[in-house]
């Protein structure tokens, strides 16, 4: 192995176009989290892997390594041609979880075959502890809040395209924060993914710029923010949207009113206990009706209340409000900008 090139996170991170990134862990591992972009080439499955681990813990390194090559020695062909099918210019850089026996024993047979391997040091293992010192660098932080309804997330997309650094939480985790939020989504990562996802559009932001992000609580759905990033956003100043009720509901109406009923009324027991017996029952009855308006108007009840206790918890300085009117969603973003540049929010 002495011939095969090792490099650290950053220089991966800096060169990763330059050639596909092998991630050799089990289908487990990687099912539960990779880096983004990663192609898995498992040196073994997961039930040989525990195999392995066990044989190594009971009886030690050298029988685990005959076992090891007792299973992969009939698999190592099939390696070799999804390596050079990936990797048609014959480079790729390659890692396991802490960048050892598994990564420096495919590198050598890709090696062998006339494939140029790459193993990132520290492996997957470092990665992770590469991003999660990138989330706590300083940085500032506009947390746009309002209550359920205010049309948030559609501000901040035309803010994106307005220049302004945007980072959408709730796409990247698939879920749009309340008891409602899953409907209709794709799947949502672990959290693990989730945060290797962030990173992906954190490391291009300029960090000397403010990062725009939409007011959260720690968990959106069953992804949980980054601790490093939800301490900052909890201190930052806050862009908050005020809206009249109605205004909302005919935002919320058009989000949900054409999805299916049956989810929605699931999505209300969620927070049965919450909403109270007799609230929960006029609210299913109001779906079932197709009185969507109505429904929204008493779940807001409810996410109100919710809504302003955790305002509440915030320091009054950093909270201002402005007040929208308007229908219009680029209208909408460009008062928001014009308000935090002629406010001297960033002063």
């Amino acid at each position: 192995m002495a011939d095969t090139t090792k490099v650290n996170v950053e220089y991966f991170l800096d060169h990763r176009q330059d050639a596909p990134l092998v991630d050799v862990r089990s289908p487990a591992e990687y099912s539960h989290a990779h880096i983004p972009g990663a192609v898995n080439i498992p040196l073994f499955d997961n039930e040989e892997r525990a195999i392995v681990g066990t044989l190594y813990k009971k009886s030690g390194k050298e029988a685990a390594i005959l076992k090891g090559l007792e299973i992969t020695g009939p698999k190592l062909t099939a390696f070799v041609k999804k390596a050079r099918t990936i990797a048609p210019h014959k480079k790729l850089f390659i890692h396991c979880w802490r960048g050892g026996m598994r990564s420096e024993s495919m590198a050598w047979l890709f090696e062998t075959s006339g494939i140029q391997s790459t193993i990132i040091e520290g492996g997957y293992k470092a990665y992770r502890q590469y991003i999660k010192a990138a989330f706590d660098q300083p940085t500032v932080f506009l947390i746009l809040g309002g209550m359920t309804g205010s049309g948030k997330t559609y501000i901040l997309r035309n803010l994106k395209m307005l220049g302004e650094q945007v980072v959408d939480l709730e796409g990247l985790a698939n879920h749009k924060g309340s008891a409602f939020g899953g409907i209709a989504q794709d799947q949502q990562p672990s959290t693990e993914q989730f945060e290797n996802n962030l990173f992906e559009e954190w490391s291009n932001l300029n960090l000397k710029k403010p990062v725009w992000l939409e007011d959260e609580s720690k968990a959106i759905g069953k992804v949980h923010i980054p601790g490093e990033i939800f301490v900052k956003m909890r201190k930052s100043k806050v862009i908050e949207i005020r809206r009249s009720k109605e205004q909302r509901v005919k935002i919320l109406e058009d989000d949900y009113a054409a999805l299916d009923p049956e989810e929605l009324k699931q999505s209300v027991l969620r927070i049965s206990k919450r909403l109270g017996g007799l609230k929960t029952k006029e609210i299913i009855d109001a779906i079932e009706n197709k009185s969507f308006g109505n429904a929204i108007g008493m779940v807001l009840d409810y996410y109100d209340k919710t809504y302003l206790k955790g305002l509440g918890s915030r320091d009054p300085s950093t909270i201002f409000p402005v007040y929208l009117q308007s229908d219009n969603l680029m209208e909408n973003a460009k008062t928001v900008r014009h308000f935090v540049r002629e406010e001297f929010i960033l002063s």
